[in-house]
């Protein structure tokens, strides 16, 4: 799946603004997509991931990026907004919750 993202990004796209975006090299890009890269890719993986997929959100009912979503899950509860600890206390058991 993520490399199918990775791949479509970067045709619609360039590799370098891609590489930006994931804050890593044109040659890791490049090699990931030559199935040359010479390490794990968990990591570039969790990154293609959180940048590029989307994700529908059961508590806002919208799309939103993984990134996003982990991030909403994983800060301190919020005490300054009623909707916002709502949000919160839905993602703490929410079925696309990842870890973080």
């Amino acid at each position: 799946m993520w490399l199918e993202l990775l791949r479509k990004r970067v045709a619609d796209s360039s590799m370098g603004k891609v590489a930006d975006e994931l804050d890593l090299s044109r040659t890791a890009v490049s090699l990931v997509l030559a199935g040359k890269y010479p390490a794990k890719t968990d990591r570039i993986a969790g990154r293609v991931i959180d940048t590029y997929a989307r994700i529908q959100c059961p508590f806002l009912e919208r799309e939103i990026s993984g990134a996003e979503c982990r991030d909403f899950h994983t800060r301190e509860a919020p005490t300054s907004s009623p909707f916002a600890m709502r949000h919160w206390r839905a993602c703490q058991n929410c079925p696309n919750r990842r870890p973080k």
